[in-house]
């Protein structure tokens, strides 16, 4: 089961940290050849690329979807549970729209701030094995809210050609009516540079594997702009002695299913905790359906033992998990604590499958580390800022003489000279 690491030092951080490696480089080769082919030849490009990598012939890349009500294949209790999620999540989104901001900085002069929705997005939806119907609600709610005009969405077919049914119910109740049937670094490349049938996208939005990764990381060197760096997807369990053994392996199994190069890392100060959490671990996988993807992933976790707290949580955000737990009945006295995570899940009865599906967050999070500098998900993820000032002519005659002292003293004469001539026609 779970490796254990027994009070590593400071500098033995770093290596502990490291998460399983996507080779990017040895992909970006075969991705160009993708990127060339579909810009120079759009649908035909992505059909062949369809047919080739999915095994599936298509006629074209884009269906239109009806209304909810309309959509068959899926069934009443779903679409319930669906629309509960759909609510939790748009409620928790729509409540982190802000006002726009004014200022005036010193008299006669007024800068302001005001957010707008990126114009068009792209959604990146996996559909293989595990359809993540789910991830159409995280990323098109808050496009939604947003405003943003065009929103392309984009999933692979299955081995019959057809999308998942409750991947389209889920895309119509956000009010998306059609959809390009795509997937792999082929779709990406679509978003990015537009064919007959979709328009090129400002921003792409999802989670893939490594050659969506790949694509999306080539996309922007093209001028696309990509919601974060991504990598196989993790948690880490923080355990008191008030935690759940049981519980705590059973959410270890829920992140490691997720594939191979899933990692799952348990923090506590306690080896009973570790043992029976192992213990657990053993007899829960038996019944796992992808319990192949758990071992794998299992293969390269561990669980470290910590002499005290602060030890706990000096790692925790060194790490800077995707997915953080703290299993424990106490967790406000650990909140504090926190300063680096994706999304935090506290108490023993927040197991993250709650974030990942329905309690309101988003799940679309930075793994890898990204956490010590990228937020995951939000309502500002689909907005850009916009700033704007006004400057009266006695504004300007109360500034101007700073704004030619910094210009002079930067040896930029000509933005001093355009301060002077307007202050020497305020005079005249």
């Amino acid at each position: 089961m779970l490796a254990i690491i027994n009070n590593p030092e400071r500098n033995q951080f770093k290596k502990l940290s490291k998460r399983p490696e996507i080779d990017n480089v040895s992909l970006s080769t075969g991705i160009q050849t993708i990127f060339n082919e579909v810009k120079r030849n759009g649908d035909s490009a992505i059909l062949n690329y369809t047919e080739k990598f999915d095994g599936v012939k298509l006629d074209k890349i884009v269906v239109k979807i009806g209304q909810p009500e309309e959509i068959s294949g899926i069934d009443e209790s779903l679409k319930s549970s669906i629309k509960v999620a759909f609510q939790n999540i748009y409620n928790f989104h729509k409540a982190q729209t802000g006002k726009d901001i004014q200022v005036e900085t010193m008299q006669g002069i007024i800068c302001t701030q005001k957010s707008l929705p990126i114009n068009r997005i792209g959604l990146y939806i996996p559909g293989g094995s595990a359809p993540l119907f789910s991830t159409v609600l995280m990323l098109a709610v808050p496009a939604r809210i947003a405003g943003c005009k065009e929103v392309i969405l984009c999933t692979p077919p299955d081995k019959t050609g057809n999308i998942h049914p409750a991947i389209i119910y889920t895309a119509a109740l956000c009010g998306i009516k059609e959809i390009m049937v795509a997937g792999g670094s082929q779709a990406i490349a679509g978003l990015t540079f537009g064919t007959e049938s979709i328009h090129s996208v400002d921003k792409i939005f999802g989670p893939g594997n490594q050659y969506v990764t790949a694509a999306k990381q080539m996309a922007q060197q093209y001028g696309v702009a990509i919601d974060m760096p991504a990598g196989p997807s993790e948690v880490l369990i923080y355990a008191d002695e008030t935690c759940n053994p049981v519980f705590v392996a059973s959410d270890l199994l829920a992140q490691a299913e997720h594939g191979s190069d899933s990692q799952v890392i348990l923090v506590t100060e306690s080896i009973e905790i570790i043992d029976a959490v192992n213990q657990a671990l053993g007899e829960q996988i038996k019944n796992l359906p992808r319990q192949h993807f758990a071992k794998e992933a299992l293969g390269h976790s561990k669980a470290i033992l910590m002499s005290s707290v602060d030890d706990s949580f000096e790692f925790i955000n060194h790490y800077a998990p995707e997915h953080l737990i703290i299993a424990s009945e106490f967790f406000e006295q650990y909140v504090d604590k926190i300063t680096n995570a994706g999304s935090v899940f506290l108490g023993n009865y927040c197991p993250e499958s709650a974030g990942d599906y329905a309690s309101g967050t988003n799940h679309t999070l930075p793994t890898n580390g990204w956490a010590r500098s990228y937020s995951g998900i939000n309502l500002d993820s689909f907005l850009k800022k916009i700033t704007f000032q006004s400057i009266s002519q006695e504004g300007l005659q109360r500034l101007g003489p700073d704004i030619l002292n910094m210009a002079e003293a930067e040896q930029l004469q000509g933005h001093a000279n355009s301060v002077k001539i307007r202050l020497e026609n305020i005079v005249k």
